[in-house]
């Protein structure tokens, strides 16, 4: 089905394009990345406030069942992975499940919101099967193809980069403004607890992202994929896994993942509740607007600076300096918590050091993919994309399992509603506001610095560009005995200096042993 023309991307060039960074990296992928980013903030309170889940279960429920979806999610996530890296299509190997996820991600996100009112065992179930519909079948299809369309876009350094920003701007756009701008100020005074109102908004939003998903998919495209003259079926699953989880990079970047993940999950999480009962009063629709314009005003400068910054001192250099303002930042909001000058202060500082990490890891990620491919002869993308998801879907499992429970331990209080359809909101234990003051501000500063240390062993991008070119003079040479075309791919121009020559005649050696060691054990299984 794939083969016809009605399904072929609409770019031609050998080199990224204009049309590409808008419509593919930024426009294309608002519509899944603005449901989402609506989820991760509101669909906690959505079950608390409006569903009012806490107490189901002794307020079991909803610590156990995201930590189980989430389990689930990461062992489709695993199956996803599998079956990128061994699809082979015209329209490459990531595309098509971009294209399959578009109206899967339009139906499960309103079944999300239509929880029936019925019985708790009704609610229960309902909630349990859409919520993995949504982000174990869905959405793991959706992020893994999205997430993988920079690392296989290209392998020139500097466009990659530019797709990266791109990219990043768009969920930035979602999250920073739409989200926590316009959702605090006009959208959630306007729902408050009524259930109807949240199916009707939530409903627009899913829909939406259908045709801007197929936006996204027709205007990306996978030129690393069409550099490969043999297909790789016959690579085993458990030795890509092993290629990728026997790499030291691979390694320090899974764990700088994990540790970001956790820190940004339980801030988001906490960011509603930290706003309504600690800094300011129950959707007042200034305070959240407040801590938000903060955050987004270094993320809009962030387009203009960090590309440029990352392009000198390199991304792993920039994104360190960033951690350490981040904890910088998160320690002069805890000096004062409640006073919201010091507050926004310290917001301010911490979202400037979140710039790098925000705009240039995924560009970052990319140089490991390729630094794995020049080490090992093998394309691993899907296996790797699949163990980053599961990182990214199990923590947001895990640590929404843990903010409800220390929400319920703490003895939260659930909105409820007057005789006048008013949202009427309790005042919080202090055990409750220190707990979300530990979940929205506390955690980041301890995660930033570890993070700060963690990415001096990360300097791949060293002699990524060395890499890059033997992987090219690999490729063409294949093709040209394989009696196929081969299209040249622009890269900038190779920037010799003397710490990274020597880093590259050391691992050079290593390299070329690793790779005969795994053709060896490819030999063994055919």
């Amino acid at each position: 089905m794939l083969k016809s023309k009605i399904f072929n991307s609409r770019l031609n060039s050998s080199d990224v394009t204009a049309a590409e960074k808008w419509l593919g990296y930024l426009a294309g992928p608002c519509g899944a990345l603005l449901l989402n980013a609506v989820l991760a903030t509101y669909l906690n309170v959505y079950y608390t406030d409006v569903v009012n889940l806490t107490g189901i279960w002794g307020g079991l429920f909803l610590t156990i069942f995201p930590v189980i979806s989430k389990i689930i999610d990461a062992i489709t996530n695993v199956i996803m992975g599998y079956i990128i890296d061994r699809t082979r299509t015209k329209q490459g190997k990531a595309r098509p499940w971009l294209l399959l996820s578009a109206p899967m991600i339009c139906v499960t996100g309103i079944l999300l919101f239509v929880v029936p009112n019925g019985s708790e065992t009704l609610q229960v179930i309902w909630v349990m099967v859409s919520y993995n519909l949504f982000y174990s079948v869905a959405y793991t299809i959706y992020n893994m193809s999205h997430n993988l369309m920079v690392p296989l876009s290209t392998r020139n350094t500097t466009q990659r980069g530019s797709l990266s920003v791109f990219n990043q701007i768009a969920t930035i756009m979602m999250s920073g403004i739409l989200v926590a701008l316009v959702f605090p100020m006009v959208i959630m005074p306007m729902l408050g607890v009524d259930q109807s109102k949240w199916i009707m908004v939530m409903s627009i939003l899913s829909i939406l992202a259908l045709p801007l998903t197929l936006l996204e998919y027709y205007f990306t495209k996978e030129r690393v994929t069409e550099e490969s003259v043999s297909e790789e079926k016959g690579v085993p699953f458990m030795t890509q896994l092993k290629i990728v989880l026997m790499d030291g990079y691979m390694i320090i970047i899974f764990v700088y993942f994990l540790i970001y993940t956790v820190g940004t999950c339980l801030k988001n999480l906490g960011l509603v509740y930290y706003c309504n009962y600690v800094l300011g009063s129950y959707n007042d629709g200034i305070t959240q607007m407040l801590v938000s314009v903060i955050g987004g005003i270094p993320m809009g400068i962030g387009i203009f600076a960090v590309w440029p910054l990352a392009k000198r001192f390199g991304k792993r250099n920039v994104t360190l300096v960033g951690f350490i303002l981040y904890a910088v930042g998160g320690g002069i909001c805890c000096m004062a918590p409640e006073n919201m000058v010091i507050v926004l202060i310290g917001q301010f500082i911490k979202n400037i050091g979140g710039l790098p990490c925000s705009y240039v890891f995924m560009a970052l990620f990319a140089d490991v993919l390729d630094h794995l491919e020049w080490k090992s002869g093998i394309r691993c993308d899907g296996t790797a994309m699949s163990i980053y998801n599961i990182i990214a879907v199990a923590m947001v499992g895990i640590c929404t399992g843990i903010f409800n429970w220390m929400l319920a331990k703490a003895g939260y209080i659930a909105p409820a509603i007057d005789s006048a359809v008013q949202t009427i909101a309790a005042a919080q234990p202090e055990a409750v506001k220190n707990a979300i003051i530990f979940a929205f501000l506390g955690l980041e500063i301890i995660t930033g610095i570890v993070l700060a240390i963690l990415l001096f062993a990360l300097n791949v991008e060293r002699t990524v560009e060395y890499k890059q070119r033997e992987i090219i003079a690999y490729r063409k040479a294949a093709c040209l005995a394989a009696g196929k075309e081969w299209t040249e791919r622009e890269l900038p121009p190779l920037q010799k200096k003397e710490k990274a020559e020597k880093q590259w005649e050391a691992e050079r050696s290593k390299g070329e042993a690793y790779r005969a060691k795994i053709q060896q054990e490819l030999e063994k299984f055919v």
